[in-house]
């Protein structure tokens, strides 16, 4: 089995979108660079509100984090609602909890407005407990959600088994808010939706230098020249170029490996209902199936570091555990992405400038966050008010020791996926 670094998702896009190379010298009211979940809905939201936006990709739509997604579109971030309030203050905290509660909704109305094909589901999530000590903590979580008004609920293991049809959850935390999609394809339409707005789309036109001339920003690569009034940064884990700007995070890297499409048998035991799934372990795993019925099966790792080997083996394991049934399905595809983690698991925007924002540090949850995200910075800008923004802007932002702490996770990630591969 060979490893590609592209995914899966791309492979199967069937989301088109007309794309160019920068050239010569353009002026517009917003520049976005970025072509992700945060830039495409930028440049969405500004061509619709009459604003001149161009987005400056420096691949392809969808090349970062966006096109390697496992493609769960759920409600809010990693953390509960208190610790969220914790780090916020209650009316900061209030407001970016009650704006990524409804994150699923302005997905899924965007993808049935300008009708994106990409595979959308929306059935819900089941949040599952991989132990007893697992399924306290999601009751602890569930706690939490209700308290803020989220329509969660609680499953016991019985049901929770046959909901997945897994016999290894201990129980399971059902969000109906939430859905799966095929995320490269989400990223390729809200693309598609911009341009047909009227915004310019620009693939495989990196930016090299971003400065400040006479009141407008000045974008150069490749030998073109952006002048723009406003611009957002959506680079996240995958910036490149402009080291002035470059986004301080803990870069995590997550994988997948997918089966071939399963037998009608095979796939009618598994997640009947089509929820989207992940795990309550410490060095998690996701796992759903596609349109076509491929079972996708994640976890944290690098597959090109020296410990894929040990992920690659987990790999085979914990899908016979998961689903004994499918211990002798060969895995197709496989592929993994980059994610920008804070140390709060809080999305950040700082102020790269007057009137130039950027955001970065999703922490694994870039779909409906990045969405709302890129939504309220186009409007904040174009509208010249801060208060419209999902966070409190900062001035600047710094992690301490990220590339040991990069260390940390992925050692941490292959001895554990090793252990696991074994015993």
């Amino acid at each position: 089995m060979r490893y590609f670094d592209q995914s899966l998702w791309r492979q199967t896009c069937r989301e088109r979108i007309d794309m160019q190379k920068l050239s010569g010298e353009i002026a517009v009211d917003l520049a976005v660079i970025g072509g992700g979940y945060t830039g495409c809905s930028a440049a969405l939201m500004a061509a619709n509100s009459g604003a001149s936006v161009c987005l400056l990709e420096a691949h392809q739509i969808g090349h970062g984090g966006s096109g390697r997604n496992v493609g769960l579109v759920n409600a809010g971030l990693w953390l509960p609602p208190d610790q969220i309030r914790a780090h916020l203050g209650q009316a900061a905290g209030d407001r970016l909890i009650d704006l990524l509660a409804n994150a699923p909704s302005e997905v899924f109305d965007l993808i049935d407005a300008h009708k994106i094909d990409c595979e959308p589901v929306r059935h819900g999530t089941l949040h599952c407990a991989h132990s007893a000590k697992g399924f306290g903590d999601l009751r602890t979580r569930y706690t939490q959600l209700s308290t803020s008004g989220a329509p969660v609920k609680l499953l016991d293991a019985d049901t929770s088994r046959q909901r997945t049809g897994s016999p290894a959850v201990h129980g399971a935390l059902f969000d109906p808010r939430a859905g799966t999609i095929q995320p490269q394809a989400y990223a390729v339409g809200l693309a598609r939706a911009a341009q047909d707005a009227g915004a310019q789309i620009y693939t495989q036109s990196p930016i090299e230098s971003l400065q400040q001339e006479a009141e407008m920003w000045v974008l150069r690569g490749n030998g073109a020249t952006v002048r723009a009034k406003s611009v957002i940064q959506a680079t996240n884990a995958y910036h490149q170029g402009m080291a002035d700007t470059v986004p301080d995070y803990v870069p995590v890297y997550y994988f997948q490996y997918a089966t071939a499409p399963l037998s009608h048998n095979l796939r009618a035991s598994i997640l009947p209902k089509g929820e989207g799934c992940w795990d309550t372990g410490l060095i998690m795993t996701s796992f759903r199936l596609d349109e076509a019925g491929r079972f996708i099966i994640g976890g944290m790792g690098d597959l090109s570091s020296a410990g894929s080997f040990a992920h690659k083996a987990w790999v085979w394991r914990k899908l016979a555990a998961l689903y004994p049934q499918l211990a002798d399905q060969s895995l197709t595809q496989g592929w993994h992405g980059r994610i920008a983690m804070t140390s709060d698991h809080i999305p950040k925007i700082t102020q790269i400038g007057p009137n130039a924002l950027a955001a970065h540090g999703f922490s694994g949850r870039g779909i409906g966050p990045g969405t709302v995200f890129g939504r309220l910075m186009a409007e904040s800008l174009l509208n010249d008010d801060p208060s419209l923004l999902p966070v409190p802007p900062m001035s600047e932002y710094s992690e301490n020791w990220t590339g040991l702490r990069r260390a940390f996770f992925e050692t941490g990630a292959a001895l554990t996926h090793f252990v696991k591969a074994r015993f």
